[in-house]
C-alpha cells in the first residue's frame, strides 16, 4: 500500500510563510497538514482563515485540515470551501460525530476522525466504516515539537485491527513527534500518512527533508 506525507505548516516560519509553502510545492509532498486550534479544545491558539487564505493562494499541494475546536460543526463550509482533500474533526469534540463526518462529505470532502492520545480506540467502533480516515495523536494536541508517546504504536496496530475487522477503507494518519529514528516502527504499526512537522522546516533544507520522509516508504 502506498504512504503519504503531510508536512504540519504550524513549523513553519511564517515570516515566510510563501517561501517555504512554494518549498513544499516543489517537493515530494503529498499534503500540507493545517492544524486549527481555538485555544479552548487545546491549550494553544494556531491561526485562523485570514493565514489559510493566503496560504491557499501559494499552496500547490492539497490541504488536510485537522480541527481542534470545539463545535466544528459551525465551520465545516467554511473549511470545506478551500477545497482540501480531508478535513478531520476529533471525537472527543463532537457531540454527534455522524452527524458532523456526514456534514463534511456532503461539501465533497473525505472525512478524518482525530482521537487523542488518552482515548481509548474502541471508541472509535461505531464510526469507524464511515469514516475516510482515523488520525491516530501520537503526542497530546496543542503544541508541535512533542516527544512521540511510544504506546502510540499500539494504539495504531489496534486502530489497524479495527478497520480491517469493520472492513472500512479508512486510512491511518498519524501526527506528532515523528522523525527519522521512528517512522519505520510507525509505518510498520500500520499508519499510511505521516504528519511531520519540526523534522521537516527546522532542517535548512525543507525539499530534502521532505524527500527524506519519502524514501522511507519504500
Amino acid at each position: 500500500m502506498a504512504h503519504f506525507i503531510s508536512p504540519s505548516i504550524l513549523s513553519a516560519d511564517f515570516g515566510r510563510l510563501k517561501e517555504q509553502i512554494e518549498l513544499l510545492n516543489e517537493s515530494k509532498a503529498d499534503f500540507i497538514h493545517v492544524d486549527v486550534m481555538d485555544g479552548v479544545f487545546v491549550p494553544n491558539i494556531s491561526f485562523g482563515f485570514t493565514i489559510i487564505d493566503s496560504l491557499v493562494k501559494y499552496a500547490k499541494k492539497p490541504l488536510d485540515i485537522h480541527l481542534m475546536i470545539v463545535d466544528p460543526d459551525k465551520f465545516i463550509e467554511r473549511f470545506a470551501s478551500y477545497k482540501p482533500s480531508y478535513i478531520s474533526v476529533h471525537i472527543e469534540s463532537c457531540l454527534h460525530l455522524n452527524r458532523t463526518i456526514n456534514l463534511i462529505k456532503d461539501f465533497g470532502v473525505k472525512a478524518g476522525v482525530a482521537v487523542n492520545p488518552h482515548t481509548s480506540i474502541s471508541l472509535l467502533d461505531e464510526i469507524v466504516s464511515d469514516s475516510d480516515m482515523i488520525l491516530v495523536m501520537s503526542v497530546n494536541p496543542g503544541f508541535g515539537g512533542q516527544k512521540f508517546i511510544q504506546n502510540s504504536l499500539l494504539r495504531i496496530q489496534k486502530t489497524k485491527e479495527l478497520i480491517t475487522s469493520k472492513c472500512s477503507n479508512a486510512l491511518i494518519e498519524v501526527d506528532g513527534g515523528i522523525d527519522n529514528d521512528n517512522i519505520y516502527a510507525i509505518l510498520e504499526a500500520g499508519a499510511d500518512i505521516i504528519v511531520a512537522g519540526n523534522a521537516i522546516f527546522k532542517n535548512s533544507d525543507i525539499i530534502a527533508s521532505v524527500n527524506n520522509f519519502r524514501e522511507n516508504f519504500n
